[in-house]
């Protein structure tokens, strides 16, 4: 889960996640955060450093 602002310069970044989790797909990430604006690196790099918490695997499962 992405956090509500950029821990580095404080902006809001939260309301870009699920645009840029949809269009990841399709596109290079590189581009998709030219889309939306996202300039600083310290932003890019909270997108980039994210791990969606539905690609984590759950361990008490793997019997």
């Amino acid at each position: 889960m992405i956090p509500m602002r950029c821990y580095s310069c404080g902006k809001p970044i939260s309301q870009y996640w699920e645009r840029y989790k949809d269009e990841i797909k399709s596109k290079s990430p590189k581009e998709v955060l030219d889309e939306l604006g996202l300039e600083r690196y310290c932003c890019r790099a909270m997108f980039l450093g994210t791990v969606d918490e539905d690609n984590i695997i759950n361990f008490s499962n793997l019997d």
